[in-house]
């Protein structure tokens, strides 16, 4: 076979582990593992969900060889320059998983490269592109006739997340709890300054009605124990008492010991730094998570969930998608931004009833709570206990999760389109 490239186009954190992550893997069984024969390339662009860590989490996924973080993607998208000067092979593919589909396009031509965009809810430049991969089929029934040949439903990559949990092996003792419950505070400053102390005291509540109770925080593959450990301590996170949320110390005993959080009330939080933790988190019987892919990785497991939203601090939220997110982001300016514009969203929240949530947002309806507001950590955990003390309302949640995403396998149908436009197979 001649050699390829082929270059993966994404963008946030979200995308990398539930899209990126499985794609490259079936790329790898599908093409081998020669990199003089096929080369797999992720260029970033910019993100406002990003953390600044996407282009490392990139590269380590062994399927990858080269990648380039976001701070370089207008120079390559204007003039086709990486940071590397990277070369490229006469023949390959763009693929689409992240970002604007307009960049597919652009970075297509300029290359010379077959385009390959994977669509989760519209398809766009349907003229230019040459291959979609349809998450739906209601996608291609809004497609010109005469565009139709290009489009294959593939299904709901987020939907391979399960499969992807089943192929890890782990052998934590208390993943033997009879009852173990998530706490996914972020991965960004704001929010887990926020999120951290108030999920301690969730916890907190929860452990003295149901002491059997384990719990544990599946640290973001962005974030150091160091860091996070920060925003659960009084003399460094004033948002602690903001929120009227629990500290906690850092305790790292010897392995192979898993580290972990202790709150002043004795409880032990453990915290889990394997990535990703899909098979952690399949095992959880309830999670409390903030907004973001989260949610959507937790529904694609069929995991019940909380969603919170405080408002407390209303700056915390900078993560918004187009003009108010740029705004938010502004040096000196973006907190007072920031502040202005969750006000106003956070009311027409409360007003109107708006969703955030992936699953609910696929519903187009509340299938998991969302909790808007001051949040307190005794009503939020008064919830929670209604749900453990009530298995059957957790297992309808569950069974709801399940029932809006579609059958594992997009990946591989996904990588079968780039493998047909490479020629590979027919």
């Amino acid at each position: 076979m001649q050699p390829v490239d082929i270059l993966i186009l994404s963008n946030g954190p979200g995308e990398l582990a539930t899209w990126v992550r499985p794609v490259v893997r079936r790329l790898r069984e599908n093409l081998g593992d020669d990199r003089e024969k096929v080369r797999i390339s992720v260029v970033l662009s910019p993100c406002t969900h990003a953390t600044g860590k996407e282009a490392a989490i990139a590269l380590s996924y062994p399927e990858v060889d080269r990648v380039q973080g976001a701070d370089h993607f207008l120079k390559f998208l204007l003039w086709g320059k990486t940071a590397e000067n990277w070369e490229w092979r006469d023949r390959g593919v763009v693929v689409f998983l992240g970002g604007d589909q307009f960049f597919a396009v652009a970075i297509g031509k300029r290359l010379n490269y077959r385009t390959v965009v994977y669509a989760e809810w519209e398809a766009r430049w349907q003229g230019w592109i040459d291959k979609f991969g349809a998450m739906k089929p209601e996608i291609i029934a809004k497609v010109p006739e005469k565009y139709a040949d290009k489009f294959t439903v593939v299904g709901d990559l987020m939907a391979d997340v399960s499969q992807e949990g089943k192929q890890e092996s782990y052998t934590a003792s208390f993943l033997l709890s009879p009852e173990l419950i998530g706490l996914l505070p972020g991965s960004k400053a704001a929010k887990l300054a926020q999120g951290v102390p108030l999920c301690l005291a969730i916890a907190e509540n929860i452990h003295k009605q149901r002491p059997q109770t384990q719990f544990v925080i599946p640290v973001a593959p962005t974030l150091d124990l160091s860091t996070l450990s920060r925003f659960a301590d009084k003399q460094q996170n004033p948002v602690i008492e903001l929120v009227k949320g629990s500290s906690a110390k850092l305790i790292v005993p010897e392995p192979p010991e898993l580290p972990y959080f202790k709150t002043e009330a004795g409880l032990r939080v453990q915290l889990w730094t394997r990535s990703p933790a899909y098979e952690l988190l399949s095992q959880c019987s309830l999670c409390f998570t903030t907004v973001g892919a989260n949610t959507g990785e937790l529904g694609a497991l069929a995991v019940p969930m909380i969603v919170l939203l405080p408002t407390q601090q209303l700056d915390a939220m900078r993560s918004w998608d187009g003009l108010p997110g740029l705004l938010a982001n502004l040096p000196v300016l973006g907190s007072s931004f920031a502040k202005a514009i969750n006000w106003i969203i956070m009311k027409q929240v409360m007003k109107q009833g708006r969703l955030y949530a992936w699953p609910n947002l696929w519903a187009k309806s509340q299938v998991v709570p969302e909790l808007v507001g001051r949040l307190q950590a005794t009503e939020v955990a008064a919830l929670a206990l209604d749900y453990l003390n009530h298995p059957e309302k957790l297992q309808q949640m569950r069974d709801r999760l399940q029932s809006l995403r579609g059958q594992p396998g997009a990946a591989e149908k996904l990588a079968t389109l780039v493998c047909q436009e490479l020629g590979v197979i027919g």
